[in-house]
This record gives structure tokens, C-alpha cells and sequence, in this order.
């Protein structure tokens, strides 16, 4: 029997990429630019661990636990993490009529690259993640494949998008953080937003492409010097979030998010959809409020606020589509930003997803109306995807 108990598409599911992945997807001659990427919290003895998983995915009696485990083996310990033939099984066990499918390790490297020295690396490095993305999602129509658009050249970028589209990407994934040279908004990126608009598609942020610098880091180092021991994450590493960095995973996309819409992107594109994708949403409500209150401060001497067609909060409203943690009040973000704007996401097959995420959405949102639900569990989501759900 299928996890899900009802109608619902999942915003945020990965792969897990082996180390040479992305070098196996590059141009031919690009691939000497790109080392093996290895995970430091499994390092040394990575490509074993991960060869002893592979045999296990091959083995009848491991197999047949799958529906036992489907939501308690993560990373490439679970079904379909990394093996594509096997993601179509992982989606009958979950249930789930789509998945909305991001890298694990590469967003961080994808924008160090972007700003970095070498634009050459940095279109190379995109393109053979989205051909490695596009190739994972090929055996399933329910597998939804993001794309990287780098915005650090106008003309390399939308040829970029093009590309991607015309391959069969169903979203483009673009960094939350700023380029360095210039605004998120800038007239000039146009022409990428226009793309997503005519094409159908949602453009998306995901969480790890929002560093503070090329560093990749999300916070100055000097947070963390406390005079304590370091502290690991929940993985037992030194690679993912602690309770420090969670606090500062949305900074950047509510900054990018409020430049897109105080500068009249949105108003432009009105068809295009932007996706807030792992990274929280309980800063949602009071963000929304923050905007408005900057428009009314502000509209009286900027024009670029004047010509706006109605207040920044019903742009994201309109538009903007984000998914909470399983942690959070979904209930009282629901009540506080309107229903139209949360989405429900698995994360699968991901450690913070959790082991039932659906209970725990469902225990924060009790007070909400079958519609309200509804809209979180299904709808939203075939709002965001457009286009990119029927292709």
C-alpha cells in the first residue's frame, strides 16, 4: 500500500550523486576540470560505501524490505537514490504523483563556479549537471528535472535556459543569492524569465545556493568560534546545517525575492511562478508583512514602487510558492500568508526529511479545511509546476 493517503505531489525530492557523476555528464573535453566530489562525513572509503549499497539494491532479499523501509533507508541506502531504474518503484511505494528533483551536493559548487574566475568552468559545470539530471529523470514522467541557469552572463545564461528547456528540463533552478556584478533583477536577465513564462516552467531557489560568498558558506566563519567545541550536525559531520546556519537559510532568498518584486519583475512576468524550495517558510508571514510595510515607506519617492500594478504581498500570493519544514507550524503559516502559497515536501531520500512527514504536516495543520489541505497537499504544486507537469 502506498504511503501517501491521498492525492499529493511532492516539491522537493533529490538523487544522490556517486563522486564522478558530474564528470561523466561533462563535455568531453571539460572533464578534466571536474575532481571527483566527495562528502567529507564518509570520507575516505566513499566509492566503496557506495558500491556495497549497489549490490545491496541488487539483492532479492534487500528488495524485498523496500516497502518496510521506504521512508527509514536514506541517502543511498534507499530505493531509486541513485540507481534511476529503480527511482519508478520508490515513487509507486511513496505514492506521490510527481517529484520535483534537485542535485545533493552540487548547489554549493555550482554557485563557488559561478563566482569564480572561470565562466567557462562555470557554464560547463551547469550544463553537465542538468544533462546528468535530465538523464536521471528520463525513466520516469513523474521525475520533474531542474536545471541550473548560472546569472552571471546575460547572453551565456539564456542561451543556457534555452538549451535547457528545449532538452526537457520542467524547472530552471537559479542561485538565491546575488550575482556579484549584478541585481537578480536586472533588466537584462529578462529575457531568462521570459523563457520560463512562454515555456510554462517555474524558475526555483533551493537551499545551498544562497552562500554569503564564493566560500560557499552561509555565515561568517566567526559565528561558530564561540569558545565551545565544534558542534557536528545531525549527520554526525561538519558539511550541513547546525541550529547556527538553519537560522540564516532563508536570508537570501527573502532578499532576492523582495529585489525581484520591488523591482517589477513579477509584475512583468505575471504568468511566471518562483518556487522557495527547502528552506523553510514559517519567515513567510512576517516577511510578506515587512514588504508592504517597505512599499508604504518608500513608494512616495521611488517610482519603480509607483508603477508596481497592486502591493508586494499579493505578488507573492500571486506567485511565489514555498515549502515549510516538517518541523514547522504549517497551520499558522497557512492562516498568516494565504492559502495558496505552501507547499508539501518530502525531501526524499534525505535524513531531514524524516521518517513520516506527512504525520507530521498533518499534526500542525488540524485547524486547517479540507480546501486548505488540499491546496498544500496538491494543488499549489500544479499551480507552481505549470507546464511542467503535463509535458
Amino acid at each position: 500500500m502506498p504511503y501517501a493517503h491521498r492525492t499529493i505531489h511532492d516539491a522537493d525530492a533529490h538523487i544522490m550523486e556517486t563522486p564522478d557523476w558530474l564528470a561523466e555528464y561533462a563535455d568531453p573535453d571539460q572533464r578534466e576540470r571536474f575532481a571527483p566530489v566527495h562528502v567529507s562525513a564518509v570520507r575516505p572509503g566513499e566509492s566503496e560505501l557506495i558500491e556495497r549499497f549497489r549490490a545491496q539494491h541488487a539483492d532479492p532479499s534487500y528488495r524485498a524490505e523496500d516497502e518496510a523501509q521506504i521512508l527509514l533507508r536514506k541517502n543511498w541506502a534507499a530505493t531509486g537514490s541513485f540507481i534511476k531504474e529503480d527511482r519508478p518503484a520508490a515513487l509507486d511505494l511513496l505514492g506521490f504523483q510527481s517529484q520535483l528533483v534537485f542535485n545533493t551536493f552540487l548547489n554549493g559548487k555550482l554557485l563557488a563556479s559561478e563566482r569564480g574566475d572561470d565562466a567557462d568552468e562555470t557554464y560547463a559545470m551547469a550544463r553537465a549537471h542538468n544533462r546528468g539530471m535530465l538523464d536521471f529523470c528520463s525513466v520516469d514522467r513523474r521525475l520533474l528535472a531542474t536545471a541550473y541557469i548560472p546569472l552571471r552572463d546575460f547572453d551565456r545564461s539564456d542561451r543556457l535556459a534555452g538549451e535547457a528547456i528545449d532538452a526537457g528540463a520542467r524547472s530552471l533552478l537559479v542561485p538565491s543569492g546575488c550575482p556579484l556584478t549584478h541585481s537578480p533583477s536586472h533588466v537584462r536577465l529578462d529575457p531568462i524569465w521570459r523563457r520560463a513564462e512562454e515555456a510554462g516552467l517555474p524558475v526555483v531557489f533551493h537551499v545551498g545556493g544562497g552562500a554569503r560568498a564564493a566560500d560557499g558558506q552561509l555565515l561568517d566563519p566567526a559565528y561558530f568560534e564561540n569558545g565551545g567545541p565544534p558542534v557536528p550536525d545531525f549527520h554526525g559531520g561538519d558539511e550541513n546545517f547546525r541550529s547556527i546556519d538553519y537560522m540564516a537559510i532563508p536570508t537570501q532568498p527573502m532578499q532576492t525575492l523582495a529585489t525581484m518584486i520591488l523591482d517589477g519583475v513579477l509584475d512583468r512576468f505575471p504568468r511566471l511562478r518562483l518556487g522557495v524550495i527547502e528552506q523553510g517558510a514559517s519567515w513567510l508571514p512576517s516577511w510578506m508583512r515587512y514588504l508592504d510595510s517597505a512599499f508604504d515607506a518608500f513608494r512616495k519617492r521611488e517610482e519603480r514602487l509607483q508603477a508596481l500594478s497592486m502591493r508586494p504581498s499579493d505578488f507573492v500570493k500571486r506567485q511565489v510558492r514555498v515549502t515549510p519544514y516538517p518541523a514547522e507550524d504549517v497551520g499558522w503559516i497557512v492562516r498568516n500568508s494565504g492559502d495558496g502559497v505552501c507547499l508539501f515536501s518530502s525531501d526524499y531520500p534525505h535524513v531531514e526529511g524524516g521518517r513520516n512527514p506527512i504525520r507530521r504536516f498533518e499534526e500542525s495543520m488540524k485547524d486547517l479545511s479540507e480546501p486548505q489541505k488540499q491546496a498544500f497537499y496538491c494543488d499549489n504544486m500544479i499551480d507552481l509546476m505549470g507546464n511542467g507537469l503535463t509535458a
